[in-house]
């Protein structure tokens, strides 16, 4: 399995978030070839990259692996590299401070780009129901997880049968008003508070919801951005020539090679993943 296209991208930093390492919807395999693909001089890993709420070593595959040794052999190269605590890896908020070689773990980061002023962090401060109802959350967790399970299940089918992925989640969102009206006061709350504080931009994921956004907070422009997931959108952000885009996964761009594969394995892998549903 190798990449179609061997020439690397040069980017001046790329941000990733809510990898969920360790968790069923981890796509370890796809964000391992993305970043092979490129040659960041920063790399900013912006919460929730393991899931310590929700890890099992059943689902650390060969790709977990090489996913940490490439980026362990990015800092041995010079590349700096931030890791932003979240919520699914609050356990590493006791590491805060922490620095070693050209790793920086911490709760937040901010950097002046091209006379820029802009702040990252992960997010879930700002998420109500993390801060007074931590069960309820963790509850929405596992139940974010079981609807994972059940697309893997499908979308195997349907690729069998050479139709398009579908996503649940993601239809849920878009369809439930409440849905979306949390996303809108969580964008509008992080902009107004990057505002009082002066930052011009303000980087952020938790809420899975790739984006680039202009705001006007308090006679103030503001730009938000989210990195979105690597469970189900598989988007990034690439700073480049003094300029922000939101990067997508397409499939078309790597060999992966799985249709040369035999179709028992395809039915062996989705008996497996009916069984996780009992």
């Amino acid at each position: 399995m190798v990449e179609k296209n061997k020439k690397y991208r040069a980017v001046d930093i790329i941000v990733i978030s809510d990898v969920h390492l360790g968790s069923i919807g981890s796509k370890a395999k796809e964000l391992y070839f993305y970043l092979r693909s490129v040659k960041p001089r920063m790399l900013i890993m912006n919460g929730d990259i393991i899931d310590m709420w929700q890890f099992k070593k059943k689902y650390w595959d060969i790709y977990h692996t090489k996913l940490i040794r490439l980026i362990l052999k990015w800092i041995s190269k010079g590349v700096k590299v931030h890791y932003i605590t979240g919520n699914h890896d609050e356990e590493l908020r006791r590491l805060v401070g922490f620095k070693m070689s050209g790793l920086e773990i911490s709760n937040k980061l901010v950097l002046n780009l091209n006379g820029k002023k802009t702040w990252f962090f992960h997010g879930d401060i700002f998420d109500v129901t993390m801060q007074y109802s931590k069960w309820l959350t963790r509850l929405g967790g596992y139940g974010y997880d079981l609807l994972i399970q059940i697309n893997l299940v499908m979308n195997k089918i349907l690729f069998l049968i050479k139709k398009e992925k579908y996503s649940f989640s993601k239809k849920i969102k878009g369809k439930i008003k409440l849905a979306v009206k949390f996303i809108n006061q969580f964008e509008n709350t992080i902009v107004d508070i990057a505002s009082d504080n002066n930052y011009d931009s303000v980087v952020c994921g938790h809420i899975h919801e790739p984006c680039i956004k202009e705001f006007k907070s308090k006679g103030k422009n503001v730009k938000y951005l989210n990195s979105g997931d690597w469970i189900e959108n598989l988007t990034s952000l690439e700073y480049k020539k003094n300029k922000w885009s939101l990067y997508r996964f397409e499939y078309s761009e790597f060999d992966f090679k799985e249709e040369n594969r035999p179709i028992n394995e395809f039915f062996n892998e989705i008996l497996q993943d009916y069984n996780l549903l009992k």
